[in-house]
């Protein structure tokens, strides 16, 4: 693991020149991951892992393949580069396969201003068993809990390579430390469980063990003794922990690949409107301390920030350079890979305009509705944008919060839950989705 990254994307791309490809890319990661698990007080599982995975992708005319490997001695890289020329010689030929142009490729790969890496030492497993150990106990310490089935502390430091025969070649490090409790509530048929947990790119942002073990022992009271509400359509509040998977189902529409396939609710609204129209859904990818955050995709293509709906008009399409061409549109610089793969596009950092409602203000103008806290299960429909998932929640009458509520199904039709969306102000800022609790008229909930 000590040989340089860059190195050996560019002997990889050495390999594929001499093995006969036209053109290649090459992505190499490497990594360190500890995790620690605490169950009653004591150690349960604690876990290093340490890796090095190189891919390869050649071109031979309009034909590609890819190849990964772990191993990265030169003959291997060789026998990688063999194989991927020989799979691409037998592949369809496809048009709108291709690397950047050169023009399109940036040399500005400096991921400094983005604090992707947190500078500090990697802590000690000692440092996150004690992490785990203390949200444990902190959840333990309230009154109702009987048990935690789990308590975690883990940390992750990784770095990337990306190199072209275009001329593209840059990389940068990341880092991440994390803590979580699920904790549980009752006995036999009447237990309950939920959890809380946090993620971030430097350790002193995280929050404090007990804040999270304490949270999740509130959250999994909150759930006892449910019931199931009169089936009807009522409003409905989805809480900022799960606020975010309507914009994910958004975003998921308007995927280049999804529109390029014609699979897609959302492939005759480009330029129409999909939220209301005092809301806007930002996409910055160069937010600092931000795990989703890059300065440049898996194509080499600088990434800027952009509108992907502005002032509730939708103003285009998530693409990489592939779906861009069968499009006859530019990459919006939005492709991801792997080592096994080729790259697709994906979205990075997100934020939706936030309302000026607190969550409580939006809760007492529901009436009579539901809060969804969580959701199980799911079924949409990507040609037509229809919805269903089970949820749990809290039922509100008269504008407060009653009893406890599972076992109900959500339905309705995406087009017109986003058009109808009321934001709170309750968004959490330093997530990759920055998205508040929303508020959704009239849909339709299946209970007794």
């Amino acid at each position: 693991m000590t040989r340089p990254l860059e190195n050996l994307t560019h002997a990889l791309l050495d390999a594929a020149r001499k093995a006969g490809a036209d053109a290649a890319d090459a992505i190499a990661i490497d990594g360190t991951s500890v995790s620690i698990d605490v169950r009653n007080g004591t150690l349960e599982q604690a876990e290093r892992s340490e890796s090095v995975d190189i891919g390869l992708r050649v071109f031979v005319g309009q034909r590609v393949a890819n190849v990964s490997a772990s191993d990265t001695r030169a003959e291997t890289m060789a026998m990688m580069a063999e194989r991927a020329v020989a799979m691409a010689r037998e592949a369809p030929e496809d048009p709108y396969v291709g690397l950047a142009d050169p023009s399109q490729i940036t040399d500005q790969t400096d991921a400094s201003a983005l604090e992707l890496c947190d500078p500090s030492a990697e802590p000690a497993p000692a440092t996150l068993e004690d992490d785990a150990r203390r949200a444990e106990a902190a959840a333990l310490a309230i009154t109702g809990i009987t048990q935690v089935s789990g308590a975690s502390a883990a940390y992750g430091a990784h770095r990337v390579h990306l190199a072209a025969s275009n001329g593209f070649s840059g990389g940068y490090a990341r880092t991440s430390r994390s803590n979580s409790v699920v904790a549980i509530a009752g006995t036999g048929t009447g237990m309950e469980r939920d959890y809380d947990g946090d993620m971030r790119i430097f350790q002193t942002d995280l929050r404090s063990p007990e804040e999270i073990g304490t949270l999740a022992a509130h959250r999994t009271l909150e759930r006892l003794n449910p019931r199931k509400p009169k089936t009807g359509a009522y409003p409905v509040l989805f809480d900022e922990r799960i606020s975010s998977t309507l914009i994910g189902h958004l975003l998921a529409a308007i995927n280049g690949a999804a529109i390029a396939r014609g699979a897609s609710w959302a492939r005759d609204l480009l330029g129409q409107p999909v939220l209301p129209a005092s809301l806007s859904l930002i996409e910055d990818p160069r937010r600092p301390r931000i795990p989703s955050s890059r300065p440049f995709d898996a194509e080499g293509l600088a990434t800027r920030r952009r509108a992907v709906v502005e002032n509730g008009i939708l103003t285009g399409w998530t693409l990489d350079l592939a779906n861009a061409r069968k499009l006859e549109l530019q990459s919006t610089a939005n492709a991801a890979r792997s080592t096994s793969g080729g790259p697709s596009p994906t979205n990075w950092n997100l934020e939706l305009t936030q309302g000026d409602a607190s969550r409580s203000d939006l809760i007492a103008q529901m009436g009579t509705g539901l809060i969804v806290t969580s959701m199980i299960g799911s079924t949409i429909n990507p040609n037509t944008g229809d919805y269903s998932r089970g949820a749990a929640g809290m039922w509100v009458e008269n504008g407060e919060i009653a009893y406890p509520v599972s076992g109900v199904t959500i339905a309705g039709n995406l087009k017109s839950m986003l058009r109808s969306l009321v934001p709170a102000n309750d968004a959490r800022p330093w997530l990759s989705r920055v998205v508040p609790s929303l508020l959704v008229e009239g849909l339709t909930l299946a209970g007794e």
